[in-house]
C-alpha cells in the first residue's frame, strides 16, 4: 500500500494526516509535510518509518467541504512561501507536442521551434543511468504564494486572456543542508496556464505560465511512475462539458525522470538548503486543444490512478478593470 499524506487546517490548527480510506488518521508530532521531510533528513530515516498515527476522521466530510477541517495543498513552506519554487517542464509528452503545434497554427510541412525541441527530447531525453541527456523545456511559475489547494479557485487575472487546465503529475522536493535535493513524493497537479496568450506567439510562453496552480489533495510518498493512467474533466453547471482519458509517467514521456530532475537541480540556485520545490512534469492533452474555453465557475478535475482522490478546482475570472501598475521612485 502506498503512503499518502494530506495537510489539514482548522482555524489556526494545522496537522498532517495519513490517508486510510475511507478515513484519515492524524499523524503524531508533525504539523506539515515539510516538517516530516526535515525530520527524515535529520534522522536519516524514511518518511514512512516516521509516521505514527492517532485520531481518525472521516475523509468524505473533509473532502466534500462539510467539516471544520479543510484540505490544504499537500506541500508548502510553513515559514516563508518565497522559499518554495514552483516550476515545470514542457514538451515531455507526445500529446503536448501535438497540442503546441496546433496552437501555433503552422503548416505540417513546417517545424516550429517547439517541435524541434520535442524531437531533441525524443532523440536525447532518455540517457543511460548516470549520464546527462538533452535539456527539456523549462518554465517558472512562481513561489509558493501561487500554489492552491483542493477546492480553491484558480484565477484568470484581469490581464489574462483565458485560463485552462493542465492535468499533470508534479514532483515535490526538499533541499538538505548539504545542498542535496531529495524527492518527498508526487501529487495530482493542475498547472493552469493562459493558452490564448501563448497562442499569439510562443515567446509568450514564459509569462503565460505565471498563474495560480494547484496540487493534491494527497502527496504519494512512494509513487509508481512507470505508466500512469488518468482522466481530465471539465464540469459546467453540474454536467460534464469535456472529459478525456490521459496518461503520463516515464514510459509515456520522451524525457526520463532522471533527466528532468537533473536539468532542474543542476542550477546551484535550485539547491539552496531548506528550500522546497514543486515541479510539474508536463501534460499530454488539454481541453483547449479540443476547442474548449473555460468560464467562470467551471470545475476542473484531475485524477491519476494511484495518486489518491481527484483534484478539483473552480475557475474564477477576475472581472476588475485592468489598471496600470504605477511604480514609485526613490530618487
Amino acid at each position: 500500500m502506498s503512503v499518502r499524506l494530506v495537510q489539514l487546517r482548522r482555524g489556526s490548527n494545522r496537522r498532517v494526516a495519513l490517508v486510510d480510506e475511507p478515513g484519515l488518521r492524524i499523524v503524531d508530532r508533525y504539523e506539515s509535510v515539510y516538517a516530516v521531510a526535515q525530520a527524515a533528513l535529520a534522522t536519516s530515516k524514511s518518511i514512512s518509518s516516521l509516521i505514527t498515527t492517532g485520531e481518525r476522521f472521516g475523509y468524505d466530510e473533509i473532502y466534500d467541504g462539510r467539516s471544520d477541517w479543510h484540505l490544504l495543498a499537500p506541500i508548502d513552506h510553513p515559514v516563508d512561501a518565497a522559499r518554495l519554487l514552483v516550476s515545470g517542464t514542457g514538451l515531455t509528452h507526445l500529446g503536448s507536442a501535438a497540442n503546441r503545434q496546433t496552437m501555433h497554427e503552422v503548416k505540417e510541412s513546417e517545424m516550429t521551434d517547439s517541435m524541434k525541441m520535442f524531437r531533441w527530447g525524443v532523440e536525447g531525453g532518455r540517457p543511460a543511468k548516470g549520464q546527462v541527456g538533452i535539456s527539456p523545456e523549462w518554465f517558472y511559475k512562481g513561489s509558493g504564494t501561487i500554489l492552491r489547494g483542493p477546492g480553491e479557485p484558480l484565477v484568470i487575472p484581469t490581464f489574462g486572456e483565458d485560463g485552462g487546465e493542465e492535468a499533470e503529475i508534479a514532483g515535490v522536493y526538499i533541499i538538505a543542508d548539504d545542498g542535496t535535493p531529495w524527492r518527498i513524493g508526487m501529487c495530482n497537479g493542475n498547472e493552469f496556464s493562459d493558452h490564448k496568450y501563448e497562442k499569439r506567439n510562443y515567446l509568450n510562453l514564459a509569462s503565460s505560465k505565471i498563474r495560480t496552480c494547484s496540487l493534491g489533495p494527497e502527496i504519494v510518498v512512494d509513487p509508481q511512475f512507470g505508466s500512469v493512467a488518468g482522466t481530465a474533466t471539465i464540469v459546467r453547471d453540474g454536467a460534464t462539458l469535456w472529459s478525456k482519458d490521459i496518461v503520463t509517467g516515464e514510459s509515456d514521456m520522451c524525457h526520463s525522470l532522471q533527466n528532468v530532475e537533473h536539468h532542474h537541480f543542476k542550477f546551484e540556485t535550485h539547491r539552496r538548503p531548506g528550500d522546497a520545490h514543486v515541479h510539474y512534469f508536463g501534460a499530454c492533452s488539454l481541453s483547449f486543444g479540443d476547442g474548449i474555453e473555460l468560464d467562470n465557475g467551471d470545475i476542473m478535475e484531475v485524477h491519476f490512478e494511484g495518486f489518491g482522490r481527484p483534484l478539483r478546482n473552480p475557475v474564477q475570472i477576475d472581472r476588475a478593470a485592468n489598471s496600470l501598475v504605477t511604480i514609485q521612485s526613490l530618487a
